[in-house]
């Protein structure tokens, strides 16, 4: 099975938004739940409640993080580089936090004491706020533009700071990157536990869908009125990858172009709009599964608005918009798209089998009941 180089590019550009979207809707889900921890769980039985809604899925969520990262060091190697150089304290800092998480699910409930208890629960709540507000604060900076160079050598070289990525429109999209979360996760509560635990889940992911909501609006009124990126002239997309061989131009309001030049792109953000208002009413109606649903559709909304507006782009620079990398020129040869691309068509399908598979036969509401007869089984 061997494509062309051209359908390579735009086939990997699909698969990695797949991989987002997966790592969003599951590992994301886990991330909001473990924030509003301490929001929803008011007494220790009520948080090892929340917990063990997550407890039997968390470590194979994060499949898609590390599948996600794998494949855009794979086939978007020059982007991988400049990411993880302009990014790298940024990048640091979320690796440290994950690193909470694990020990907090695993440590936690080993001793009675309190304090103990305690301690962790801010682990995981630090373990998850931080990833989730800088992935999109990162993602809230590329949209703006990412202040490096390359030379004619290729290498990249990042001019920026940590505290310049700390921007007022890279925040809103930080914020805007939790409260999506949050409001996911919420829905999963109300579905997945009882009692007072499942009421003040579904409050929080009320509130959290309605910031979204606000959120999203004012990044996308933002993104109308910023510089986006364009391309005047390019080598032909089936030519050997060099981002150093087209001219790019910016101008206020061009990330809106896509949707004025492919109409049905317009779908994503009226998806992710209309899903997160109608999961607020479906919470409301006490509908958590089709909640749950319509917010999976948000994600994807959110996800897919963000790739269209950018496309073909995928880290613009702002020191020299003509050495932007794109899916065209930022990827690796033909041969390692290709080699890739029936690994991933194999392997990806086992991942979304195995991860429904676990989700269909661990499925029940976790009850205060259940974990206080089987305290040492649960988390």
């Amino acid at each position: 099975m061997i494509f062309d180089y051209e359908t390579l590019k735009f086939l990997w550009w699909l698969l990695i938004g797949v991989l987002l979207i997966g790592f969003a809707i599951t590992d994301g889900m886990d991330m909001g739940v473990a924030i509003l921890l301490r929001l929803v769980g008011k007494t220790d039985l009520e948080r090892r409640t929340v917990i063990n809604t997550i407890g039997a899925h968390w470590d194979g969520n994060q499949v898609w993080f590390i599948t996600a990262g794998g494949a855009l060091f794979a086939a978007w190697p020059m982007v991988y580089a400049a990411a993880f150089s302009g990014f790298y304290f940024a990048m640091m800092l979320v690796l440290f936090a994950l690193f909470l998480r694990p020990l907090a699910f695993d440590y936690r409930s080993k001793l009675e004491s309190a304090k103990w208890r305690n301690n962790w629960d801010w682990a995981l709540l630090v373990g998850s706020f931080v990833p989730a507000l800088v992935f999109g604060v990162a993602f809230g900076n590329i949209l703006q533009g990412v202040p490096f160079d390359i030379d004619n050598l290729l290498r990249t070289t990042y001019q920026g700071s940590f505290f310049a990525l700390l921007n007022p429109f890279a925040l809103i999209a930080g914020l805007l990157s939790v409260t999506m979360l949050v409001g996911h996760a919420g829905m999963w509560l109300q579905l997945r536990t009882d009692a007072e635990v499942s009421v003040r889940s579904a409050q929080y992911g009320r509130y959290a869908l309605m910031l979204f909501i606000a959120l999203f609006a004012i990044a996308g009124f933002w993104v109308a009125k910023m510089d986006g990126y364009q391309i005047i002239s390019m080598p032909d997309t089936q030519s050997y990858a060099n981002p150093l061989g087209k001219v790019v131009t910016t101008a206020p309001g061009a990330w809106l172009d896509n949707y004025s030049k492919m109409p049905l792109t317009m779908m994503f953000p009226i998806l992710a709009f209309v899903s997160a208002i109608i999961a607020i009413i479906l919470s409301k109606l006490n509908k958590p599964a089709l909640a749950l649903a319509t917010t999976s559709t948000m994600l994807i909304g959110v996800i897919m608005t963000a790739g269209s507006a950018m496309f073909p782009f995928i880290m613009p620079s702002s020191n020299n918009p003509n050495i932007s990398l794109t899916m065209w020129d930022a990827v690796s040869s033909h041969m390692t798209l290709n080699v890739m691309f029936i690994a991933a068509i194999i392997f990806v399908p086992l991942i979304l089998c195995y991860t429904t598979w676990c989700y269909v036969k661990m499925w029940r509401k976790v009850t205060q009941t259940e974990i206080t007869n089987n305290t040492h089984g649960s988390y």
